[in-house]
């Protein structure tokens, strides 16, 4: 058995930004209260004509890019959605039909936020046992369509983007290790009904979180499963280059960052642009950080992310 690495990344956002001060005409709140209690002064929302899988296209294409890989290289998509485009088929199927490829195994995951370090983790086993050779990951969402745009409480956190990874295989640890959990009796905490759900709880599609109840779970899960990956790495704190959070709310990754002895400098964090946008978040930081060029070739980045279910997981990666 080899090892995977991370050969590119790519990154979308949508062309529209909904500032705090547009939430201001729009519900009762301010600039200071959102940024006080989120960190967000600013979020991208998709278009009429866009969709998690037309800007998972556009973040596919630049992470194939990067990889330096011909897209026919490619021989599995995994994407990671809370929002598909549709019921069935799969959003992936749809990217890799955009994408010209025809063939390759393409299937979706859900696991909310904590979606795109599940896709990492099933793409490692796939390149790690010689079944597949490269791998194109995507977490991809368009919160905004499942946002109650008159709940102060959750519209303001919420967002849309994508974001892409291609794995391939590597001699030495690329993808170190990663570890995914979940945890269903949390179910009530953080959950968004469908057309198809019997009796729903809301009453209508929209997102429903319980803010303070998720807040202390994910802190302390958060940090839970950071070391954890980093003793099964062998790893200290002090040898982590990097930290890129799931960007759902700088309180969050506030508190995670001090658990885990990490100073804010080291720590990528985007969520002031780009709100929460679920699995896209993780490798819209994590591309941001490579572009910009603070994530360098041969760093060690610990990637976490906690998202409904629960599902949370982390992954080390020596880029």
């Amino acid at each position: 058995m080899g090892y995977s690495k991370i050969l590119g990344t790519g990154g979308y956002l949508p062309a529209r930004v909904l500032t705090n001060a547009d939430l201001e005409k729009m519900v009762e709140t301010s600039h200071d209260w959102i940024v006080e209690r989120t960190g967000i002064h600013q979020r991208h929302l998709c278009a009429e004509h866009e969709s998690a899988g037309t800007m998972g296209v556009a973040a596919a294409e630049r992470a194939i890019a990067a990889s330096g890989l011909d897209k026919s290289e490619i021989g599995m998509i995994i994407v990671a959605t809370a929002t598909p485009d549709k019921a069935f088929p799969s959003t992936a199927v749809l990217i890799q039909d955009k994408l010209g490829l025809h063939g390759c195994a393409a299937f979706d995951i859900s696991a909310a936020c904590g979606g795109f370090i599940y896709a990492m983790t099933i793409a490692d086993q796939f390149i790690r046992t010689g079944h597949t050779k490269h791998v194109l990951i995507i977490g991809a969402e368009a919160l905004s369509r499942i946002c109650d745009w008159t709940d102060r409480t959750t519209c303001i956190l919420f967002a849309d983007g994508a974001g892409a990874f291609v794995l391939g295989p590597s001699d030495e640890p690329g993808l170190v290790t990663s570890h995914i959990h979940a945890d269903g009796s949390y179910a009530n905490l953080l959950y968004c009904d469908n057309a198809i759900t019997p009796k729903p709880n809301s009453g209508k599609q929209n997102i429903v979180m319980a803010g303070n109840d998720v807040f202390k779970v994910a802190v302390n899960t958060l940090s839970r499963v950071a070391e954890e990956t980093l003793g099964k790495a062998g790893m200290t704190k002090s040898q982590v280059d990097w930290l890129v959070p799931h960007q759902a709310n700088i309180r969050i990754i506030s508190a995670v960052a001090r658990k885990l002895d990490m100073p804010m400098e080291r720590v990528v964090v985007t969520v002031d642009k780009h709100g929460n946008t679920s699995s896209a978040s993780v490798p819209l930081a994590f591309d941001a950080a490579v572009r910009d060029g603070r994530i360098q070739r041969g760093q060690a980045v610990l990637m976490e992310a906690f998202g409904g279910g629960f599902t949370w997981g982390s992954a080390l990666v020596r880029y």
